[in-house]
């Protein structure tokens, strides 16, 4: 069995021959760059730069000698552009926080303040990024739709995607299924909950909700409109190519949702439907959602507006425990993540306890297929790399499906 027909039987919910692993196919399932230039140099595989795909969260682009050794099932589309006018085509030496080599995109040119903070400032001056000095990746800072007033967000214009980065996915999709094996997983994004809450900014945002759902309304619409057309166009460049597109919208925090349910129903759950139906009705991939938090009330919603795949299984989260939720969804949603725990195990546990929790998970969340293996979120630089390995050698170890 190969590692696409893997996946797809494991997504069909059926076992495969073991449990398919995940590394790097998107930025919810990657690895930060620092981390990863640490991970090739323990694995004694090479000292070379790493390139930092996705600038935002400084994540690694991972490479075939690492899929291979991890058993690496699933592949991401590159991205052409990670923010507006910045390509990924040529580049230049960047050095990590912690003084490691790299490489980032040559248009990559943001401002350094004299205490190291890096910002990358908005056309309009303000500082739409930064990563604050001694720090391992970008915090969105001014919200750029704060003071908007309602005919401000009638006129909005959300940022689309370029005919440019339609052809450069085009070209990736299409040789990454006629020359790899791999199962292909397309980022679309189509935020409308952090897409509202990064134009708003996050404390006016939930103010918002309260004192005037009615500006959320006009906002999210606006969201909404522009990521059912980009979609479009996107199925039209990738669908035939790709077996999962990826959407994220944080809908819990650590002990609950963020907001109500009712709330959610009725401002952002009919656009969900619109966008997640659109993928079922124009290709065979499934729905990705990467959903944080505590998010259990909300799935019977998220199955019945058509998502296939729910990322990360936060499962410290209240309600989220792994068991429960394979016997509550486990017929009609994929766990995908939920591997290993982010917030204790992986970063400072034994290697031993690390396969000990991983095997655990396996044992819970893998019977019956619907099940991808992956940590709960991007793996940061706190990780130790014998704990990365150790992490992935269990999942290999434990996740044939004849002696787990």
């Amino acid at each position: 069995m190969n590692s696409r027909e893997r996946v797809l039987t494991a997504l069909a919910h059926q076992e495969p021959d073991r449990v398919p692993i995940d590394l790097g196919a998107s930025l919810v399932t990657g690895i930060n760059a620092v981390t990863y230039y640490h991970l090739k140099r323990y694995l004694e595989l090479d000292d070379r730069p790493v390139q930092v795909s996705d600038i935002i969260l400084q994540l690694a682009e991972v490479e075939e000698p690492v899929r291979q050794r991890f058993g690496v099932d699933v592949v991401g589309l590159p991205l052409l552009e990670p923010l507006p006018n910045v390509r990924n085509i040529r580049w230049k030496p960047w050095t990590l926080p912690d003084g490691s080599p790299a490489l980032i995109s040559a248009d990559f040119e943001p401002e350094v303040t004299e205490r190291g903070d890096i910002l990358i400032r908005a056309a309009d001056g303000s500082v739409a990024q930064w990563m604050p000095a001694a720090t391992y990746h970008f915090l969105p800072k001014d919200a750029p739709l704060a003071q908007a007033t309602r005919e401000d967000l009638e006129r909005f214009e959300p940022h689309r995607l370029s005919d440019q980065e339609l052809e450069w996915l085009h070209r990736a999709a299409r040789q990454l299924r006629d020359e790899t094996d791999y199962a292909i997983f397309g980022w679309f994004g189509g935020s409308l909950v952090e897409g509202a809450q990064f134009a708003r900014g996050w404390v006016r945002f939930m103010q918002d909700l309260k004192q005037a759902p009615d500006l959320v309304a006009v906002l999210v619409e606006k969201l909404a409109q522009a990521a059912l057309a980009d979609l479009e166009r996107y199925l039209d460049a990738v669908g035939e190519y790709i077996h999962v597109i990826g959407f994220g919208d944080d809908l819990g925090v650590q002990n609950g949702l963020q907001f109500h349910p009712d709330l959610y129903r009725r401002l952002f759950k009919p656009h969900h439907r619109r966008l997640y139906n659109l993928v079922h009705e124009r290709s065979q991939a499934r729905v990705f959602l990467h959903s944080c938090g505590a998010v259990s009330d909300l799935l019977p919603d998220l199955i019945e507006i058509g998502v296939d795949i729910l990322n990360p299984v936060q499962t410290s989260a209240t309600g989220m425990e792994p068991q429960r939720l394979k016997d509550t969804f486990g017929d009609r949603l994929t766990f995908w993540g939920g591997g290993c725990c982010p917030q204790r195990v992986l970063p400072w546990g034994t290697t031993q306890e690390v396969e000990a929790d991983v095997r655990g998970r396996l044992r819970a969340l893998a019977p019956g297929g619907g099940y991808v293996f992956a940590p709960i979120h991007d793996i940061q630089p706190d990780v130790p790399p014998a704990n990365v390995v150790a992490m992935y050698d269990a999942a290999r170890r434990w996740g044939r499906y004849h002696h787990r």
